[in-house]
């Protein structure tokens, strides 16, 4: 199992490098950035985190080929690559539809978009020529520069030929979609190195996980070649009560607000509790929000308690699938604290 974690860029980025370096020392393999057009920048960040840092591996988690084009993401993906000595990866989803309409941006065929942006960013990033006359992306060929080649070696450590010329690729950055829908959790399960699911309940993957096989059965994959990863709500505390302080509530009320009432009754909550909590957020009730949060609500979309509480979701999680599970917003009530207390009594659990 690995273990990522999630930063907004929402704080100064001296804040961020110094959670990010505190993260590495404690033993998480990922951090993950996310990535508004209204916050700091994410590849600014991750330049900085990658400078300042040694083993963690980073990215944005999530961009979208629509703010921005997936020939740039690839790009910059590479140079942090490069920056880093090989920790870059690349998280990429079909964006917010409210947030992209809101920049005059349309957002049309998200699955075709981020199918096709895989497959386009994975030539650039390995140093091919990319064409694709897609349902989105039409590309007559578009090839980077600054990808550094290397021999490809057998079994035996010698260069592979190809009509008497040493094969030659460029480094393999894994890219990951961000998806949640049916559709996309299929049609991404056929060509991505992971899929990154906003969910935290066992349920929701029994379910995501029927599509990601169906997916990769008919791409002819192994699904042992898909990172399934749970991007998390979780904060960690010496208690439940302890965890709850803060922005968990808070965070929780969001996810309830925004999801479809079939994953709301697929989690049996009180549909009237449920409305109330989108009419408290609505009207920008912040005050009575938390009051309105009911334990079926947490328990449901995010992971809240003390070790003992993470341990077991993590674990149960693991058989149905997941292999990488992401300590998103807020993590805890103290940042600090709370990735100093995952890395010594949770990481270690899971690294024996």
């Amino acid at each position: 199992m690995r273990i990522g974690i999630e930063f907004v860029p929402d704080k100064p980025i001296e804040k961020l490098l110094t959670w990010t370096k505190l993260a590495e020392e404690a033993g998480f393999d990922n951090v993950w950035i996310t990535d508004h057009y209204n916050n700091r920048n994410v590849w600014a960040t991750l330049t900085a985190l990658a400078l300042n840092t040694e083993r963690i591996a980073m990215g944005p988690g999530v961009t979208n080929p629509f703010h921005i084009s997936p020939a740039l993401t690839a790009s910059a993906a590479v140079t942090i690559n490069e920056l880093s000595n090989g920790r870059a990866v690349i998280g990429i989803g079909a964006g917010d539809k409210v947030t992209l309409s809101g920049l005059g941006i349309k957002w049309e065929r998200p699955v075709s978009a981020v199918v096709e942006s895989i497959e386009y960013m994975r030539k650039l990033t390995q140093g091919s020529k990319a064409k694709l006359d897609g349902k989105v992306f039409k590309v007559k060929g578009a090839k980077l520069a600054i990808v550094k080649k290397e021999p490809v070696l057998d079994a035996d450590g010698n260069p592979k030929m190809k009509d008497g010329k040493p094969v030659k690729k460029g480094p393999h950055i894994p890219i990951y979609a961000g998806a949640q829908g049916p559709m996309m959790l299929k049609a991404t399960a056929k060509v991505a190195d992971g899929i990154l699911i906003n969910a935290s309940h066992p349920k929701d993957f029994e379910i995501a996980m029927e599509k990601i096989k169906e997916g990769v059965k008919e791409a002819g994959r192994d699904i042992k070649e898909i990172d399934v990863t749970a991007y998390a709500s979780f904060s960690i505390g010496e208690s439940r009560e302890a965890a709850l302080e803060g922005d968990a509530k808070i965070v929780v009320a969001f996810i309830v607000a925004g999801s479809p009432d079939v994953v709301l009754e697929r989690h049996s909550l009180d549909m009237d509790a449920c409305n109330n909590v989108r009419k408290l957020l609505g009207e920008g009730n912040f005050k009575d929000l938390p009051g309105a949060i009911t334990d079926e609500m947490v328990d449901a979309f995010a992971v809240v308690g003390d070790k003992d509480q993470f341990i077991k979701r993590i674990e149960d999680l693991a058989k149905v699938g997941v292999t990488q599970f992401v300590v998103g917003s807020p993590i805890g009530p103290k940042k600090k604290g709370a990735i100093k207390q995952i890395g010594k009594e949770i990481i270690p659990h899971f690294k024996k």
